[in-house]
């Protein structure tokens, strides 16, 4: 596995190894042991998908807040999607900073979240399958946003036409 640091701190760009034979290929998307080799030590306790059947379907940019804060791996199974992470931590030189990164079916590319960051997505393919592994269990009672067109966020999504979005993504 492949691991590079971003410019936001705490974020990484992982790119697990695919091995590729007259079948397909077979990937290990998540190993402790892989990840403690990079210096990562997290306990992941719980896995979400979700399924949007539909190109520029908006979903996020959503976090928790203290005590259930998560850190996510996110990664795409099936189709694609615009990943932007917004830093949120009022104490971090790059607060207010986001980063847009593209994840796929096909590029393979996971994206590691930190707790304090902010996470959304634009999906750029229909039927796309999101996967994601968290360090925190989901707790609705802490669950919040931000706007995903928040003018002072300056995010460039590539939305070209009518998007879907739930109610959740206009209340923040």
């Amino acid at each position: 596995m492949k691991v590079q640091a971003l410019s936001l701190s705490g974020a990484y760009l992982l790119a697990p190894e695919r091995h590729f034979d007259e079948r397909g290929y077979f990937c290990e998307v998540y190993s402790r042991g892989m990840f403690e080799k990079h210096g990562l030590f997290l306990d992941f306790v719980q896995d979400n998908v979700s399924l949007s059947p539909n190109i520029h379907t908006i979903r996020g940019l959503h976090f928790q807040r203290p005590p259930s804060a998560q850190t996510k791996l996110i990664w795409v199974g099936q189709g694609s999607v615009q990943d932007v992470i917004v830093d949120i931590r009022h104490s971090s030189p790059t607060y207010g900073q986001h980063l847009s990164i593209e994840l796929s079916a096909n590029n393979g590319f996971q994206l590691l979240v930190p707790s304090g960051f902010a996470h959304g997505f634009l999906t750029t393919a229909p039927d796309t399958m999101v996967h994601y592994k968290t360090n925190a269990y989901y707790a609705p009672e802490h669950d919040i946003g931000l706007l995903w067109n928040d003018p002072d966020l300056e995010i460039k999504w590539k939305c070209h036409g009518d998007t879907v979005f739930s109610r959740k993504e206009t209340e923040n």
